[in-house]
């Protein structure tokens, strides 16, 4: 069996979080199969905006790895801006430029000279730059006109804090917290002696100014960023309506349609991202033979049709559902509500998503069949398995009992089904959400495989009330017939 496509090589992500909206406390890293579990309003979309928010924050501002929040940032206040006024010795300048050319080892925050890290330390937390992008794309994505919105979803008016760490091969390259006030964010730096600022895998090439104690960075290469992708839970209703909503949108933009609609409700970020993707898409894009070949098998095995684009008059793509049966075309609106949750993943495998990129998916077994459920499972364990990083939130049972076979299948040697659907534990991470508790991992086990505790709670209930519903309807049954005899 082969391993999820550079596992070695990937980041580990891990984010911790205190008192953030609905969630108490969580501590989760993010593997190539991440899956929250829990009742409705614990805070598994919460966590997943987060995710996505972080992201968009970081690759803004940095053209390195996701996560990577300031590294090429960092590069350029350390060895530029800092030295202005700083009596720096030449040897040291030397010396440190002899390391960042040295491609054969990292070179980490604690290499440099302790001025310097003083000095990092003073720009960043005066930097505005940094904690106002933070703070744009929090209130972005989760759609906040303050902070204190956040706040008022636990009733506790404390700091908020999110820790971020990411790793490779036990390498430190981040770790840091951010602090949530009612009125701003802060950025903690005292915890990154180990952090490594440029990877063995960059390309530098830097000379310095003597004169004016200063470095100019010649150039700067950095491996290709990474894309994450968000396919929020109200995607289906997008899909059906994509066309009005955007020339709606448009009428609006106009100065008429301000003077008109003078207060314009806006929507969260991630909501916006998912409807430009889908009013741009363009199906011209040749996808990877890997994402190819899932977006086929979902359209095959889960969906039996082709999603099909269509131009249109208005300059919208026009999305068409082709089932095998009759091989004719049916707008979306006209075709099952499970076509139109399943559609925008069928396109985003076709035309964006890419091995190394990550995916998150709000329910994708909203609108399934159980057996479809449990297809979608699969689904997901090839996507991990072409290097794709896949986050989700789910209810769904049957897509976790489905998710424990694969694991188990994944731990029987040479007898693997070639479909490369498999998985291992150390691969998964199946995280409960609940109210006013920290978020737990739920392990698996070979026999029960993913077992939710309130799932078993809410089936021995359902159990118990049928004995007890069908014992009172024997004997009342009983007494009836024996009071007709």
């Amino acid at each position: 069996m082969s391993e999820v496509k550079d596992t070695q090589e990937q980041l580990k992500i891990e984010i911790e979080v205190k008192n953030f909206g609905p969630i108490a406390e969580a501590n989760i890293d993010l593997r190539p199969l991440t899956v929250f579990v829990g009742p409705s309003n614990t805070g598994k979309t919460y966590f997943a905006t987060l995710v996505y928010a972080l992201h968009r924050m970081y690759n803004s501002i940095s053209s390195s790895e996701p996560l990577f929040p300031f590294q090429s940032a960092m590069i350029f206040l350390l060895l530029s801006e800092i030295f202005k006024g700083q009596a720096i010795p030449e040897t040291e300048l030397h010396n440190i430029l002899r390391q960042l050319k040295n491609s054969e080892e990292s070179f980490k925050f604690s290499d440099l000279p302790v001025e310097m890290r003083n000095r990092f330390h003073s720009i960043i937390k005066e930097h505005v730059y940094f904690k106002a992008e933070l703070e744009d794309e929090l209130k972005n994505c989760f759609n906040l006109n303050s902070f204190s919105e956040v706040m008022r979803l636990n009733g506790e008016q404390d700091e908020h804090t999110i820790l971020l760490k990411a790793s490779r091969q036990n390498q430190e390259y981040w770790n840091y917290k951010i602090c949530i006030t009612e009125s701003e964010v802060n950025i903690d730096t005292s915890n990154e002696q180990d952090m490594v600022i440029i990877p063995k895998n960059w390309s530098v090439d830097a000379e310095s100014c003597i004169d004016d104690n200063s470095i100019h960075i010649k150039s700067l290469s950095s491996p290709k960023s990474r894309s994450m992708y968000y396919l929020p839970a109200a995607r289906s209703g997008i899909m059906q309506s994509h066309r009005v909503i955007a020339s709606s949108l448009v009428k609006r933009s106009t100065r008429v349609g301000l003077e008109r609609f003078p207060e314009v409700p806006t929507m969260s970020g991630v909501i916006a991202d998912f409807m430009e993707r889908i009013i741009l898409f363009q199906d011209e894009i040749v996808p990877k033979d890997n994402m190819a070949h899932i977006a086929e098998t979902l359209e095959n095995e889960v969906l039996s049709g082709q999603i099909r684009v269509q131009p249109s008059g208005s300059g919208y793509p026009d999305f068409r559902y082709i089932p095998h049966v009759t091989n004719e075309e049916f707008r979306l609106s006209q075709s099952s509500s499970m076509v139109s949750e399943l559609a925008p993943l069928v396109l985003y495998l076709r035309g964006l998503v890419q091995p190394g990129d990550t995916l998150i998916i709000e329910e994708p077994e909203a609108h399934l069949h159980p057996g479809a459920q449990a297809d979608m499972a699969v689904i997901l364990a090839r996507l991990a398995r072409a290097g794709v990083k896949v986050i989700i939130t789910t209810h769904s049972d049957w897509l976790l009992q489905e998710i424990g076979n694969l694991i188990l299948e994944g731990l029987i040697e040479n007898e693997t089904e070639e479909s490369g659907s498999w998985l291992l534990p150390e691969e998964v991470g199946i995280w409960n959400f609940q109210k006013d508790v920290p978020v737990a991992e739920i392990p698996f086990h070979s026999r029960a495989g993913i077992s939710p505790e309130d799932y078993e709670d809410v089936a021995e209930g359902l159990y118990n009330r049928s004995v007890n519903l069908q014992q009172k309807y024997e004997k009342q049954k009983g007494r009836r017939n024996r009071e007709s005899v």
